[in-house]
Formats: structure tokens, C-alpha cells, sequence
């Protein structure tokens, strides 16, 4: 078991693949794209899909980690497979990426590094700020039910990010 934020504990599965996507992020990083990762597990255990965020590399400035792990789970799942799938994302969602789980009908979110912590890696620089809205927020405006458990692994999360962000 696995503390987060200093009460709740992370079952050791969820460690995993929450390190895992923490790995992504390290690809995503060296890949020269902004250090986030996601996994979806399914709740069998089947990895649906695994992605780092691409918008460097790609140009698409919608190609974050969770959104391009949905675009390549959902087509290939029916929305009720979802329902008892987890999301491993790095990084708490952002705005998009909240709504993105909640389409796809993912009902539990896990997370590392959480947003607050973020900005203060990411500074003031227009092109690296975000929607200071918590993707709690968008999960509560949700008719169904998605849970949402962190920041974990704070620390292991934030490594990719020391140094990445331009002050």
C-alpha cells in the first residue's frame, strides 16, 4: 500500500501503473513533448492502452497523454468496458483531458503530480499555463460517477519535470 496526500493508500497495482505512467512521461520528455503519461486499465486487468503526450511531435496541440489514450482505447472498447476502467495519468488532467475521461466513460482516475504543484514547475509563461480548473470539478458536473484519487507518487512524478519548464 501506497500513501497519498498523507491518509488514503494506493493499492499496489495502482502503484504500478501509476509508475508506469510516470514512465511515459520520461518518453514523452525525451521525445522532446511536454513530460505527461497515461495508462487505462481495465477492470480485469487489461491494459486498454498506454500514451504519452505527443504535441511537440505531432503539432497537435490536443495530443496530451490522456486524450491520445483515449483516442486509441475507445474505438477499439464499448463505453461499458470503461465504466470499471481506470485512468493512470502523471499528471492530474487538465480541463480537456477531464472531459475526454468522461466521455469515454472512464469511472476512476488516478493521478501523480497534481495541478497546483504543476503550475509552480511551469511558471508564468503564457504558452505554458492552463485552466486553473481542477478536473475534480469537471468529474463532479459528471451524471455518472468518476473517482478520482490524488496526488500520489508526488515526488516520483515530478522528477520528469525538474528543469523541463522554461521560467
Amino acid at each position: 500500500m501506497i500513501l497519498v496526500n498523507g491518509q488514503a493508500l494506493l493499492a499496489e497495482q495502482d502503484g504500478r501503473y501509476l509508475r508506469r505512467a510516470i514512465e511515459l512521461s520520461r518518453t514523452a520528455r525525451e521525445r522532446g513533448n511536454r513530460p505527461f503519461g497515461a495508462v487505462i486499465v481495465a477492470a480485469d486487468g487489461a491494459v486498454l492502452a498506454e500514451a504519452w503526450n505527443a504535441t511537440a511531435e505531432t503539432g497537435d496541440c490536443t495530443a496530451h497523454a490522456e486524450t491520445e489514450a483515449v483516442r486509441r482505447a475507445s474505438p477499439a472498447h464499448p463505453r461499458e468496458r470503461f465504466a470499471g476502467a481506470t485512468m493512470y495519468a502523471s499528471g492530474e488532467p487538465c480541463v480537456m483531458c477531464a472531459g475526454a475521461i468522461f466521455w469515454c466513460n472512464i469511472g476512476r482516475v488516478v493521478f501523480g503530480i497534481d495541478a497546483v504543484s504543476l503550475r509552480v514547475f511551469r511558471g508564468e509563461r503564457a504558452e505554458q499555463r492552463d485552466a486553473e480548473l481542477s478536473c475534480r470539478d469537471v468529474f463532479a458536473a459528471s451524471p455518472h460517477p468518476i473517482e478520482c484519487i490524488g496526488p500520489a507518487l508526488r515526488e516520483e512524478a515530478s522528477e520528469p519535470h525538474q528543469g523541463f519548464w522554461r521560467r
